[in-house]
């Protein structure tokens, strides 16, 4: 199936490993010219390094996504390199994970501003120019959570779901000028993410980091961890020609875990 991307460009940030460097690889492989970040400059040099060698075209800047200065400089180097932005993809890493009560105000904006406001700012970036060609593709990785909160991931869950409202309101605005805006909520994943919120759980739990992850494992319907790619391949669909009549939606790509039916 050609997906009819060839030559596009893409931003995606938090790349350098995990879900966000699997998405980058799957639309590398479908000819997208790449635009990745990541904090760690050696982590992302790794990243493109290993995407060109497979034959992608691929720009790396470091960048902090709660800073909009970064925001800022990471657009117009995409745009002096590429000239255009067809495809953003929103992912970072999750917030600080606590019960609410074990939360302060700092941790909450910290949250705000790398989780919800790197998208709006993101977004504000990259519409105008979609606009003017009358083709766009942004797609922003949330969370399971969003639809099947977690006291440990106060701040996710909350920011998340907040992130599916803006996801069905933004696509509504922008449907009409041939941008479509989808969320994808992965479910668990053996990521760097998903090691650190076992650690966190074990110490709670006066178990193993092992014994949680194995947990977690017995609660997914379909007895496994997600793979990177399977993720990557679901958003490379969503960014291309073939999923022009999809927008505002917010797709599961969880094994079966999340048990709502809305």
């Amino acid at each position: 199936m050609d997906f009819g991307i060839r030559n596009r460009v893409a931003m995606v940030s938090a790349a350098s490993k995990g879900l966000g460097r699997a998405i980058a690889s799957s639309l590398s492989a479908e000819g997208v010219r790449l635009s990745i970040c990541s904090r760690t400059l050696e982590s992302l040099e790794e990243a493109r390094k290993s995407i060109e060698s497979a034959g992608g075209d691929v720009l790396a800047i470091a960048c902090d996504v709660s800073k909009a200065a970064d925001l800022q400089r990471w657009y117009e180097k995409t745009i002096e390199r590429f000239g255009q932005v067809d495809i953003l993809v929103t992912n970072t890493g999750g917030p600080p994970a606590a019960p609410f009560l074990e939360l302060d105000e700092q941790q909450w904006q910290s949250g705000i501003d790398s989780t919800l406001m790197n998208v709006v700012r993101l977004c504000n970036l990259v519409i105008p120019g979609m606009q003017q060609r009358r083709w766009g593709r942004i797609v922003h990785i949330t969370s399971l959570v969003a639809k099947q909160p977690t006291g440990l991931l106060t701040i996710s869950s909350t920011l998340r779901a907040g992130l599916s409202a803006l996801t069905k309101t933004l696509g509504d605005q922008v449907a009409s000028d041939g941008i479509t805006v989808n969320a994808v909520l992965p479910g668990h994943y053996l990521t760097d993410r998903q090691r650190h919120l076992a650690d966190i759980r074990a110490r709670e739990q006066g178990i193993t980091p092992q014994q949680v992850l194995d947990k977690s494992v017995g609660a997914i319907p379909m007895g496994r961890f997600g793979e990177p790619r399977e993720l990557g391949d679901v958003v490379t669909f969503l960014c291309s020609e073939r999923a022009s009549y999809l927008t505002g939606a917010s797709i599961q790509v969880d094994g079966g875990i999340i048990r709502s039916t809305f």
